[in-house]
């Protein structure tokens, strides 16, 4: 049987100019499901006018939206997700837009692989025709979240879903894609022989240049207001702007 080619996407920045979970837990507070979690808040101002770690809000609200699911019902929580999507899915890069429509073209597998719930990956994936996906699953019993989560936002997870993948679609992946912006997306990157770095975290990017292997055949694309950069990853130059 033929090997098939694959395009495997990261979505929380990388085809979602933001963050799904976050959204989601934006539409709770907004339609008073949930009060926002002080800590939250206040670490989120700081990161907004760019004063505080992104990594610091992440977790802040990660802690707050994971115990508020606990106080809903599945009902609320799968209503307030479809509203996410309906309203927020189109605010994606036109770069890996483009890149999803052209790999359906080439008849290539698009497969999403996010940290974001399961219960709004999947909605994504249908929007944008993937053949497939894997999310962080939020374990629901008898219509109540149980507070467990298989994560799918590090790349060790994520490195183990190719291999399920793999065996699942006969992949091709020396002649497969994949983008990602987070050193949560190393393993994608590092697995198939056209990587692809978004706008990637400055973690991620010195990362990536140390893997020498990796660095070589590695695009970096950058995408800002209406034009998109590409260059290689020896070419990119970090600035410390600790001064």
């Amino acid at each position: 049987m033929q090997k098939q080619k694959v395009a495997f996407f990261d979505i929380d920045g990388t085809i979602y100019r933001d963050n799904l979970m976050v959204e989601h837990f934006r539409t709770l507070v907004d339609f008073d499901l949930i009060e926002h979690e002080s800590n939250a808040k206040k670490t989120y101002q700081d990161w907004f006018k760019r004063q505080g770690d992104y990594e610091d809000y992440m977790n802040a609200v990660v802690k707050a939206y994971v115990e508020s699911l606990g106080t809903l019902t599945k009902t609320d929580v799968d209503f307030t997700a479809k509203f996410v999507i309906k309203r927020k899915a189109d605010r994606v890069y036109r770069f890996t837009r483009s890149m999803i429509q052209h790999h359906h073209d080439l008849g290539h597998l698009v497969i999403f692989i996010s940290g974001s719930p399961d219960f709004l990956v999947g909605k994504m994936a249908k929007k944008y025709n993937a053949d497939d996906f894997e999310a962080s699953t939020y374990v629901y019993k008898n219509g109540c979240f149980t507070g467990e989560i298989i994560p799918m936002w590090d790349s060790p997870s994520k490195d183990k879903a190719i291999d399920r993948f793999v065996e699942k679609y006969n992949i091709d992946l020396e002649n497969s894609y994949s983008y990602g912006d987070t050193n949560g997306d190393f393993a994608m990157l590092k697995r198939v022989g056209h990587p692809v770095a978004i706008n990637p975290a400055k973690e991620f990017l010195e990362r990536i240049q140390a893997d020498e292997e990796l660095s070589e055949r590695t695009r970096i694309v950058v995408e800002r207001k209406d034009t998109i950069y590409t260059f290689s990853p020896k070419d990119a130059v970090l600035i410390d702007t600790d001064y």
